[in-house]
């Protein structure tokens, strides 16, 4: 072989062997990512240009006991926790048509009207409606503004002025139609759609069972209440678990309740396993560790390394964390079964040193052939 040739295939020989050191290293414990460089005035930061070093925690009985701490001490919030409470009665508004009865007293009852009878269902029932401004109109008691009010306190005041034309008037105040207070449950329930409130207070849970219940996709774990622009994300079977019943919570008019679906909170399992794909948690919203694995096909025994097992979290934020699980060890399977994913986790199995070796050969093979093919070209 010529010195052109031997130089050729020693420089092919030294950057395969260079190239399969790297790939076959241990993973160590960070990972590095390049930071983005700034342009200042046409040079780039030197501090800007500085690696972001990303830990990886081990998974074990330690860090185990540690987040099953952190989530025992875990208290609920304050802005969920006014959310429970004891109902109070209803408030009438505009739209509402109300049932005003004085006894004794007939030449009032033709007040209320008749129902001809072309009415459609639509049409507001005989009473007295309650106008846009929340007021209403009553013989002898004038125009009552109402709205805001309950039948009890709207009943004590139409007392008092009926009191000045008639000695001591019987007056009867109900709600015929509830027309003004209404809610919107959305997403993953089976009759999705609002529903009126009414003088019988709607609970959180009565408010999903108007709605069909949950259908088999629903994430019970991320139940949003909207309300007054405020979101409140809710754990239903967590809240049940702790002694908090979500019949407590009682909706307000203008709430909106969506459930979401459980594809929502997927995690993404790829890497050497049988059936890369996302990985849908439970419907309390709980997803191991083992039990991605498991519907993942588990390890691609052909190219998996079983002692390269990580999970990624939050990997689209500022503040990612890696957890990394030996998967050859004994006790893997419990830490696996132990460990809690989260929404959006990515849990990845690295490849084996074989594996490594023989793709990075593919990738030099068209560049060891080309040197062969010039060095026989040479000759």
């Amino acid at each position: 072989m010529s010195s052109l040739g031997f130089r050729t295939g020693s420089l092919v020989v030294f950057a395969a062997a260079a190239l399969l050191a790297g790939c076959g290293s241990v993973p160590g414990q960070r990972m590095i990512t390049p930071a983005t460089l700034q342009d200042t005035g046409g040079e780039f930061s030197t501090e800007a240009a500085q690696q972001k070093q990303i830990p990886i925690t081990d998974i074990n009985m330690a860090l185990l006991r540690k987040m099953n701490a952190d989530q025992q001490a875990m208290t609920m919030s304050p802005d969920i926790s006014a959310l429970f409470g004891k109902p109070t009665p209803y408030k009438v508004g505009p739209g509402d048509v109300l049932q005003i009865v004085v006894w004794d007293h007939p030449e009032l009852a033709a007040a209320l009207g008749q129902p001809t009878q072309t009415s459609r269902a639509s049409d507001a029932i005989p009473g007295f409606l309650i106008d846009e401004s929340g007021n209403v109109q009553f013989p002898y008691a004038g125009n009552l503004h109402v709205a805001g009010k309950d039948v009890a306190t709207i009943q004590r005041e139409l007392y008092q002025r009926l009191s000045k034309v008639y000695q001591k008037p019987e007056v009867t105040v109900r709600v015929a139609s509830f027309r003004n207070a209404q809610v919107m449950i959305d997403g993953e329930v089976r009759t999705p759609g609002s529903q009126s409130i009414n003088d019988v207070p709607m609970s959180l849970t009565n408010a999903i069972g108007l709605s069909g219940g949950f259908t088999a996709t629903a994430d019970r774990s991320r139940v949003d209440l909207i309300r007054d622009s405020h979101t409140y994300s809710l754990n239903i079977d967590d809240l049940i678990k702790h002694g908090h019943n979500p019949a407590d919570i009682y909706l307000q008019a203008g709430d909106l309740v969506r459930v979401p679906a459980r594809e929502d909170s997927g995690v993404y399992v790829m890497g050497e396993v049988n059936k890369p794909a996302t990985v849908l948690p439970l419907r309390n919203g709980s997803l191991t560790l083992s039990q991605a694995i498991s519907d993942g096909g588990s390890f691609d025994s052909n190219t998996a390394a079983a002692q390269q097992l990580f999970v990624i979290r939050n990997s689209t934020g500022d503040s990612p964390q890696i957890y990394h699980l030996d998967a050859t060890s004994p006790v893997a399977m419990l830490l696996a079964n132990q460990f809690e994913l989260q929404p959006k986790d990515i849990v990845y199995v690295g490849q084996g040193g074989l594996v490594r070796f023989n793709r990075v050969l593919n990738l030099l093979l068209p560049a060891i052939n080309a040197a062969v093919t010039g060095v026989i070209v040479g000759k």
